[in-house]
């Protein structure tokens, strides 16, 4: 018998969930031909057969989570190997720079002052001491404490274990806070001069670019391990998606070299493409800096989390008509907020406003 393990799925993921088999024991296969559908983080992924041969034996079912490295198909004996193939890798031609993640520091235990009848009485009501508010001398938890703790979860409801995108969302972002040391800058951009029917992403995108190129330290990526930057030449930017299974951030290559029509071509494509969850995982990957355009949801400013090994993240807010100064006079003008959040470890403050100008000068400009 040949185990086929489960390959790496790019962008150090751990693991991934079944969702639909392709094959059945007993099946012959060739290589190349669909096993299985997985999900990621971010997208939902075929897994290839490496060989020609007959299925023996599948592990996992619809549902389980698979290690990355864990038996998922068995072939019978004589399986014969085609050597390559390849889950989810594109050769860009480009070295990326290697990132090493840092475990997060636990935090201190809370030091629980709780009588045994107590602790035996949220045992029972399976409620975690950790979680409950103490209200008693000296900070002791007590019986009311617990059976207050214990309504508030039966009124909530019962806990979802956080799964695929939610469940990855939550790692990443706990990792990118435990590591990065953000700071945010904002603004306010003054779009009243723009022309009927200008696309809002579009001029983002290019905007973006003209601030990269004006301040490269932005477009980069920073390996912590190893105490290096890479400034990047290529602007290549990680388009925040909300979609309804979690966040999704596709990537639109060389904004810097395609026009407007081709930009939004390609958000379009990405956006459809997020919501079947059909997005390659080579799109997946590789951003130099991303833009956040929560607006389009609400809000005008916002601390958004820069994930790395970037360093930058831009967030765009609701557009609204405000009262500014124009030409030396109050007037009414339509404003589009910005904020900008950075690595402090490696970007300046200098550096962050000379983008943040750049930036903004470019969004108001007429065309």
């Amino acid at each position: 018998m040949r185990q086929f393990m489960l390959p790496d799925l790019g962008e150090g993921l751990e693991e991934a969930e079944i969702v639909t088999w392709h094959v059945n024991e007993g099946d012959h296969v060739v290589t190349d031909q669909p096993l299985v559908s997985v999900e990621t983080d971010k997208a939902v992924v075929e897994v290839p057969s490496p060989w020609n041969g007959r299925i023996a034996r599948m592990f996992g079912a619809k549902g389980d989570l698979v290690k990355v490295g864990a038996p998922l198909v068995e072939f019978a004996e004589g399986a014969e190997q085609d050597a390559g193939t390849v889950v989810g890798q594109l050769d860009t031609g480009e070295k990326q720079a290697a990132v090493t993640e840092r475990p997060a520091q636990p935090a201190p235990a809370r030091m629980l002052q709780v009588l045994p009848a107590v602790r035996a009485l949220a045992h029972t009501l399976d409620v975690d001491l950790n979680a409950v508010q103490a209200t008693g001398p000296a900070g002791t938890i007590t019986r009311a404490d617990v059976e207050r703790a214990a309504k508030s979860l039966a009124e909530a409801g019962p806990a979802e274990a956080l799964r695929g995108m939610r469940r990855a969302m939550a790692q990443r972002m706990a990792a990118a806070h435990a590591e990065v040391v953000p700071a945010t800058v904002t603004d306010d951009a003054d779009i009243g001069e723009w022309r009927a029917g200008e696309d809002p992403s579009v001029r983002l995108i290019r905007a973006i670019a003209a601030a990269c190129r004006a301040e490269p330290a932005l477009n980069a990526w920073y390996n912590s391990g190893a105490g290096a930057r890479r400034l990047v030449k290529r602007i290549d930017i990680g388009i925040a998606i909300d979609t309804e299974g979690g966040l999704i951030v596709p990537v639109m290559r060389n904004v810097a070299e395609r026009d407007a029509r081709d930009l939004r071509a390609g958000l379009d494509r990405l956006r459809a493409d997020a919501a079947a969850r059909s997005i390659p995982p080579e799109e997946l990957r590789g951003a130099t800096i991303t833009l956040s355009n929560f607006g389009m949801i609400g809000g005008r400013f916002a601390s958004l989390v820069v994930v790395p090994p970037q360093v930058a993240i831009v967030g765009a807010g609701r557009i609204a008509d405000m009262v500014v100064a124009h030409l030396g006079q109050p007037s009414v003008r339509r404003v589009l907020p910005l904020s900008l959040t950075f690595d402090h470890r490696v970007v300046t403050g200098g550096e962050a406003a000379r983008f943040l100008v750049a930036l903004k000068s470019d969004i108001e400009r007429t065309s």
